[in-house]
């Protein structure tokens, strides 16, 4: 792709993504689509196998996605590198707008098995959290009162 692929690029440098690898994206797809608030935004199929980008629909001027990649066999550039996952401390963060979505995603959690901590209240500033896991084992903690969101505000908004 050249420079000039795209019309629209970012005012400044920006963090736009994290990147997992996965080992099967219909399954990673489906797991974060039911039990996150990101979409998919983007499905792509090449010689090298699939990807995906997922975030928030909401947020077209400042994407931040979560960027999955299933690699062919033969045809990974990293074969043979052990397959890692964040985990148990390293982890994506979800901050919901409410206890109450907070606990219910943590039920959907339960119900399908991903749930590996159960909801806590912590202490400040972490707040309620609970943990899950997606299909390939990578920590995902989901946050009601964490404050990431107010103080971003506060900070820069």
């Amino acid at each position: 792709m050249s420079e000039d692929t795209y019309d629209i690029h970012p005012p400044t440098p920006r963090w736009t993504h994290i990147a997992l690898r996965v080992t099967d994206i219909n399954a990673t797809i489906d797991w974060y689509t039911e039990n996150t608030p990101l979409t998919l935004l983007a499905r792509r199929e090449d010689e090298m196998g699939y990807g995906a980008w997922l975030g928030h629909d909401d947020s077209p001027d400042s994407p931040f996605l979560l960027v999955v990649s299933q690699f062919l066999p033969g045809s990974d550039p990293f074969e043979g590198s052990p397959h890692t996952v964040l985990g148990p401390f390293a982890h994506l963060g979800i901050e919901f707008p409410s206890r109450q979505d907070l606990e219910a995603a943590a039920k959907r959690a339960e119900a399908n098995g991903s749930l590996t901590m159960p909801l806590t209240e912590m202490p400040a500033p972490v707040g309620w959290i609970f943990m899950a896991q997606d299909p390939d084992g990578n920590t995902i903690e989901f946050s009601y009162d964490q404050g990431v969101y107010a103080t971003a505000q506060q900070v820069w908004g």
